[in-house]
């Protein structure tokens, strides 16, 4: 295993930036990019009906790509909302197996900005439904705090000024 290998894991509640930011750092460090959501929509546009299953494959097609990103020497990036224990103690295991350093990056949003932000995004993801409010809240209740150290992202700010904070988050950490 190569040192300084990175898994970056950009964590938040659905519709909060997370995909908008790991695709820039995947841009500017030249980095692989696995997201939960393209994935899980190529699962179910293969046939298979979205369910729970689906979501939970999905995640477990990110951390096999991942791994293998891993064991070249490389550091990757996972965009998923990540809000329960199962989900991070993945990430956690596959770090520790891989010999990598997790790093945490979560994107937050003022409820109202974020409110405003689902009502307008529109994704066409096929066989995803569009997220709507009533499912970020769900997806609230289920969201665990996290307990390692972090960078917090607050979304709502200049997308460049966000981008900058991060990679020199990652830089120094």
């Amino acid at each position: 295993m190569t040192k300084n290998m990175n898994l970056i894991i950009i964590s938040g509640l659905p519709c909060s930036g997370k995909s908008t930011l790991a695709e820039g750092i995947a841009q500017k460090l030249k980095l692989p990019l696995f997201s939960v959501d393209p994935i899980e929509s190529a699962i179910i546009k293969s046939g298979i009906a979205k369910s729970f299953e689906t979501g939970l494959s999905a995640y477990l097609v990110c951390e096999t790509l991942a791994r293998e990103q891993l064991k070249l020497g490389m550091s990757v990036i996972i965009d998923a909302v990540s809000s329960v224990k199962e989900a991070r103690d993945m990430w956690h295991n596959l770090a520790n197996e891989c010999q990598a350093k997790l790093t945490i990056i979560e994107c937050i949003l003022d409820s109202r900005v974020h409110k405003k932000r689902v009502e307008e995004r529109v994704r066409n993801m096929p066989g995803i439904p569009e997220v709507t409010w009533e499912r970020v809240e769900q997806v609230r209740e289920e969201y665990l705090p996290w307990q390692e150290d972090r960078l917090i992202v607050d979304t709502a700010n200049i997308r460049e000024n966000n981008l900058a904070k991060t990679l020199e988050y990652l830089n120094n950490f």
